[in-house]
């Protein structure tokens, strides 16, 4: 885990650090592990990608992502395709590849990847519609590019590009409908149905998003976009016990990164790369310096956004893992020149990510598009349903530069039907009072039954945003204005009383 707080701390991408690792085991490295089987590294990057892309999808906010969702789908599509030919010319006439290879090499490099993307851009205080497009291009740019790689790696006449246009055209719509399905089916099953242990939660959503997956590759559409989207819905579905499946998923993609990365550099063999460092600077500079510019500003010319932004969104298309594992496809193929097209791909994704990624923080500063750090942030809520009650428990953690520090329990003004019944302050509980003020790094239970119980999560992420005077800036998500107190439903009355009793014993041995 010493990997994991360096790649934080320093803004590089984990990939590096792993990268090594898997480098150092290998066969030049301190324990000569030979390993050469390009068929399983790409079978486990794939898996791999999976729990990434779903990790990514759960992690995505909607509120952020939907009005990028347009021009994140142009990037990821018409962008791809300017990308693929600009580079693949420059590794044509620039390099000395013949067509295929630099095609295949266009293609591999034209993804963006998911896992550098999300662990970098979210250190990064950028503006949401900024993070919203770069966050949906990686999670949809895969789609595209695999199937350019894969048709490009076949033997014999490749196909017209009409044909390739619509092939591609039908799997992304394919997998976006299955994906759409199976994430808001997934939501439902999980929001009306409550399973035997809060543990279940986290491996029932992670079940679901890969499920998209294998729905989607069978359908013959693009299993990535499916999983991506199956995630994204779920991830803003507000589902019970939401911290706990969120911490879970986070777990589970650092995993799968480790994994994947440890793999991959065990597969390269180090003192293969010498003869292919400088194509590959001379190919990483045609894609950074020029393909990937005109990617941007042509894919976003219909749109109204910034020149700024757009330099940065040039600068902030990060490889990692994925353009590596992509470039097994021709080797598993056995297309002739697979292997250096490979050792070109490794090079320039570990120089350009050295390059790249601790560059981001000041590239946003000199563009002067980076937010202030300092707002408020969003609070942490968990729901815990009540199925025989009808009702619901909301578990609330009040963060450090939450706005709801200093507001009253009745200034929440939370919908009828809907009242705090216990604050957790200084590892002490207690049954707060209408005037009781609440502070940072409080935690609240709220009870609320089924009717209400959006209503009252918005309300307080209201509050959290905009505090005392959330409705009159236009944040309230409060579906009524009266003030909780003791009119509760009678669905949770029992639920109240445990919770008040709890909360009085508590109060006794806190003042003994």
């Amino acid at each position: 885990m010493v990997a994991v707080r360096i790649s934080s701390r320093s803004g590089l991408p984990s990939l590096l650090l792993y990268l090594g690792i898997g480098i150092a085991i290998g066969q030049d490295g301190i324990f000569h592990v030979t390993f050469n089987n390009a068929e399983l590294t790409q079978v486990i990057g794939y898996a791999s990608l999976v729990v990434i892309l779903a990790e990514g999808g759960l992690g995505t906010k909607w509120k952020e992502i939907k009005p990028a969702l347009p021009a994140a789908a142009v990037l990821s599509t018409v962008g791809v395709a300017v990308s693929v030919g600009v580079t693949a010319a420059g590794a044509h006439y620039l390099v000395g590849l013949d067509w295929q290879q630099s095609l295949i090499l266009g293609a591999v490099v034209s993804s963006t990847d998911a896992a550098a993307v999300f662990s970098v851009l979210r250190k990064v205080p950028l503006p949401a519609r900024v993070t919203g497009v770069l966050e949906a291009e990686s999670g949809f740019n895969d789609a595209p590019v695999v199937i350019l790689v894969v048709a490009f790696s076949t033997k014999g006449p490749m196909e017209s590009w009409y044909a390739l246009v619509g092939e591609i055209a039908l799997e992304l719509a394919i997998g976006a409908a299955v994906g759409l399905a199976v994430g808001w089916l997934g939501a439902f099953g999980l929001r009306h149905v409550a399973l035997p242990a809060s543990g279940l939660y986290p491996i029932a959503v992670m079940a679901i998003a890969v499920s998209a997956y294998a729905v989607g590759a069978l359908a013959h559409g693009s299993g990535f976009l499916a999983v991506y989207l199956a995630a994204m819905i779920l991830g803003n579905a507000k589902l019970p016990h939401w911290p706990a499946t969120r911490g879970f998923a986070d777990g589970l993609g650092w995993l799968a990164q480790i994994g994947m990365f440890v793999l991959l550099g065990l597969l390269v063999t180090p003192h293969d790369l010498y003869d292919d460092f400088w194509p590959a600077v001379i190919v990483g500079l045609v894609l950074t310096v020029v393909a990937r510019p005109l990617e941007v500003f042509i894919s976003l010319a219909p749109f109204k956004l910034p020149w700024q932004e757009k330099v940065f969104m040039s600068w902030a298309g990060l490889r990692g893992a994925v353009p590596i594992i992509l470039a097994t496809i021709p080797m598993v193929s056995g297309i002739e020149g697979s292997t250096r097209v490979f050792n070109i791909v490794f090079v320039l994704v570990v120089v350009y990510t050295l390059i790249q990624g601790p560059t981001l923080p000041w590239m946003a500063k000199a563009l002067k598009i980076a937010h202030d750090p300092a707002e408020a942030a969003d609070l942490g809520i968990e729901s815990a349903p009540l199925e025989r009650l009808r009702g619901h428990l909301l578990s609330v953690a009040i963060p450090g530069k939450s706005k709801m520090h200093g507001v009253e329990v009745g200034e929440l003004r939370l919908p009828a039907g809907a009242a705090v019944t216990l604050v957790v302050r200084d590892e002490k509980s207690f049954v707060p009072a209408p005037s009781t003020a609440l502070r940072r790094g409080d935690e609240l239970l709220v009870v609320t039954t089924d009717q209400v119980r959006d209503a009252t999560e918005e309300r307080l992420h209201a509050v959290g945003e905009g505090g005392k005077l959330a409705g009159w800036l236009g944040t309230s998500g409060s579906g009524g204005e009266s003030l909780a107190g003791p009119h509760v439903a009678h669905e949770v009355a029992h639920a109240l009383k445990a919770a008040k009793k709890m909360g009085k014993a508590d109060g006794r041995k806190g003042r003994r």
